[in-house]
């Protein structure tokens, strides 16, 4: 995969997880309820929202910076190791929503499934487009 086509689908997929993070952490600052009439899951007394937005805000802001050629740094091992602690983040809840079914619980979700999911979902698109673009190497073409 090319660099730029990378950095593109990335800054796409993070754009979205903004976008999506901000909005359920929006709905919570100021209505004080959850979006999607869900649980509300918290981490050290915040809502998990916030942080999966500021994570998302953080992929994006690299991964444009990288295409815009502001960052020397590569984009992809910072894209990786943000998007893996996003995979261990969702994935707690994701983990704690399964459980629960697999006890008996019964719940609905508006979106069909937790929106912790959605999010364990990007992070995982993120996480694998990074490593293999890490794996083989990212070439850019010259024009």
């Amino acid at each position: 995969m090319h660099r730029t086509l990378y950095l593109k689908i990335v800054t796409g997929l993070s754009f979205g997880g903004t976008l999506f993070a901000g909005y359920l952490g929006g709905i919570k600052l100021f209505t004080k309820t959850c979006a999607f009439n869900e649980a509300c899951p918290y981490f050290l007394g915040y809502p998990a929202c916030w942080y999966g937005f500021g994570m998302y805000l953080a992929m994006f802001v690299v991964a444009l910076a990288a295409l815009m050629g502001k960052l020397r740094a590569d984009a992809a091992k910072i894209e990786a190791a943000i998007s893996f602690l996003g995979i261990l983040f969702a994935g707690f809840y994701v983990l704690q929503e399964i459980q629960y079914w697999l006890a008996g619980g019964t719940t609905r979700y508006s979106l069909g499934l937790p929106t912790c999911a959605y999010g364990l979902i990007f992070y995982v698109a993120i996480f694998s487009l990074s490593l293999a673009t890490l794996k083989k190497g990212a070439t850019e073409v010259k024009k």
